[in-house]
């Protein structure tokens, strides 16, 4: 990861008799812009929720309108950080809870670094991501919430119907425990509404909370 330094500041000044003009002090408007982001508060938006229930489709899409909001953005999903960051670990609740850590981390160093960060994860578990929140403060948690049996008609591999079988162990929300947030800053139904309108939710909750502007 490249930490961007902000550019060293510009200074009017007489040398000799050379008379430097009053507008080579102004910053290039480049600069500005590179200052202006640099000085962005960062925060971490954390979609938790079953596997199925949109999260990665709510992060990329939310992530887009950041952007074009004039923040820095990176998002971690869970499913990429487990193939990379976290090779190796299974599913019992330790491997979990050292993945949704490991996760956090990353969060809090691009949070502290003015990016607006946006995790994807189930993290089932309420004490880690409490632990998580507590690291990181700038924080929104966000439940995206789904019935079982829309997630049951929605997977296409058939893995829900297995783990109701009984032939998945370790299968969040059916032979493992999902843990729902208690008191999520945001929460979308994303059983009956449009990857958009979850979107515009999340949006006016990061709005009342001063870390964007539309």
């Amino acid at each position: 990861m490249t930490l961007i330094d902000a550019p060293a500041g510009r200074h009017s000044a007489l040398v000799g008799t050379l008379h430097v003009p009053a507008d080579a002090s102004r910053d290039h408007p480049d600069d500005r812009d590179t200052d202006d982001r640099d000085t962005q508060h960062g925060f971490t938006v954390w979609l938790t929720g079953l596997s199925g229930a949109g999260k990665s489709a709510l992060a990329t899409a939310l992530a887009a309108e950041l952007r074009r909001r004039g923040h820095r953005v990176e998002v971690l999903d869970g499913d990429v950080v487990r193939t990379n960051l976290s090779k190796g670990l299974g599913f019992s609740r330790e491997d979990r809870d050292t993945n949704i850590r490991r996760i956090g981390f990353v969060a809090k160093l691009l949070s502290r670094n003015g990016v607006a960060t946006i995790v994807a994860a189930i993290s089932p578990y309420r004490a880690v991501r409490d632990d998580v929140r507590a690291e990181i403060g700038g924080f929104v948690e966000v439940h995206v919430s789904c019935p079982l049996k829309e997630l049951v008609r929605r997977d296409v591999k058939g893995l829900y119907a297995r783990a109701l079988e009984g032939k998945i162990e370790h299968f969040t929300g059916v032979s493992d425990p999902y843990e729902e947030p208690l008191a999520a800053e945001i929460v979308v139904e994303t059983g009956g509404e449009s990857v958009e309108q979850s979107v515009a939710t999340i949006l006016a909750g990061i709005e009342a909370r001063g870390y964007s502007t539309p």
